[in-house]
């Protein structure tokens, strides 16, 4: 046995250590986030009911808790920016602010346990956090991770605020490495390559991929329809090198939902739902769900829409057509030879009649499909590779599909998880 040992040792040596084993988000994470909202309102004497404080999550775990939310998956309820005393204490580790959060982060984490829930808290590979709080230097990365394990966090979100791209190289995969040790599974949330520009030379996805859950890419979505396009088109137009990245256990973010909040009409909500789905996105919410409407609430809560979400395979979708007239479609493989289908318009002056056919969209001939509406439940049966059909698509608006094969080509159909530069994403037949 110690020969065999040795060899393990030996083999264990030669293999490249990969920082994240950690076998968690095998699905994209779902729950709520503190910061689109409530961003950093520190002033609990004027603003009691919405500054950052344990009330305000208490509050939050409740209502996930007590209205649907957690029995459709969303779990964490995290913590962002703004969370900690301005000084680190004696011993140098973090401390929540005493006012705001008099009974400690771990009672807040014992409370949502409680509730069936998962808590997150936020850090930040730098001096100072974003907003201005104790930071997490390279020094610390041990002691903060450790911290956060005694306290019962379930995910940390490292922002990258002062700090230098070195700095960063370095402190991403050593969280990875402090974390595991820590013993207690912690989702990780990096902010790396938003920092580095989000892509190629400088962000490598692969190395990405074995040190972070999920990464935030690009900017921070704002309450907005005009952020939520840019995000979009910011993923589409390097879809080539994101969708590959992605995939169970490790995430492209395109940052939160804003369904529920002030910037989206109805329309706008459904089609951020439906397009994080399509993109395998985390989905985490970021509004008062003391208030939330029932309108935000009923896109929120779709549970077909969760289930393509939340799909095993973990694809990430891809925009597939750009037509003159201003609708894009989106295609996102599921398992079981499933899949799901977004029609997309951009235009601005009135419902949309789009007519296509499968067989336009690249999907194997002589197949037949059984088709639900996501958002209207509306079926189709017997829908052929073939047929031609049409949809009508509000401005601003999608119509979602779910195919399920009900006839197949003689040959399974396998979709190519890496698709060379192109035209687009081709299901193929293999």
């Amino acid at each position: 046995t110690a020969v065999l040992s040795g060899l393990a040792l030996a083999l264990a040596l030669a293999l490249p250590a990969l920082a994240l084993e950690n076998g968690l988000a095998r699905t994209p994470p779902m729950g709520w986030l503190a910061w689109e909202r409530f961003r950093c309102n520190v002033d609990c004497r004027a603003d009691p009911r919405n500054c950052i404080s344990e009330t305000l999550f208490f509050e939050m775990a409740d209502r996930l808790a007590e209205d649907g939310w957690r029995d459709l998956g969303y779990e964490y309820i995290n913590i962002d920016d703004c969370w900690s005393a301005k000084q680190r204490d004696a011993a140098g580790r973090l401390v929540p602010d005493p006012e705001r959060f008099p009974r400690g982060i771990k009672a807040l984490a014992d409370y949502v346990h409680a509730r069936g829930l998962k808590l997150g808290i936020y850090g930040d590979l730098g001096t100072l956090t974003c907003g201005g709080y104790p930071g997490t230097t390279l020094d610390r990365v041990e002691q903060d991770a450790q911290t956060f394990a005694e306290w019962g966090v379930d995910m940390l979100k490292l922002d990258g605020c002062y700090s230098s791209g070195e700095e960063q190289a370095e402190g991403y995969p050593e969280m990875a490495r402090a974390l595991n040790a820590t013993g207690r599974p912690i989702v990780y949330s990096c902010s790396w390559p938003a920092y580095q520009g989000g892509l190629p030379p400088k962000v490598n996805y692969t190395i990405l991929a074995e040190v972070c859950n999920l990464w935030r890419n690009y900017d921070d979505i704002q309450d907005s329809w005009d952020s939520v396009l840019s995000i979009l088109d910011w993923f589409s137009a390097n879809q080539d090198v994101l969708q590959p990245a992605a995939g169970p256990g490790h995430w492209n973010d395109p940052d939160m939902l804003i369904i529920g909040n002030f910037g989206l009409s109805d329309e706008q909500s459904r089609s951020q739902m439906a397009l994080w789905t399509v993109m395998a996105a985390p989905l985490l919410m970021s509004t008062d769900l003391r208030t939330v409407s029932a309108s935000a609430k009923e896109i929120l809560q779709n549970r077909l829409m969760i289930q393509i979400n939340q799909d095993p395979l973990g694809i990430q979708g891809r925009r597939i057509v750009k037509e003159k007239s201003h609708i894009e479609v989106f295609l996102r493989p599921l398992s079981q030879a499933a899949s799901a289908l977004v029609f997309f318009s951009r235009r601005t002056d009135m419902p949309f009649v789009y007519t296509t056919s499968l067989a336009k969209l690249h999907f194997p001939e002589d197949a037949m499909y059984e088709v639900q509406d996501v958002y209207s439940g509306k079926i189709i049966s017997g829908l052929k590779t073939g047929d031609s059909f049409s949809v009508v698509i509000d401005p601003s608006g999608v119509v979602m599909w779910y195919l399920s094969p009900m006839a197949l080509p003689a040959q399974p159909w396998h979709v190519v998880r890496q698709q060379a530069p192109g035209e687009g994403f081709h299901p193929v037949l293999l």
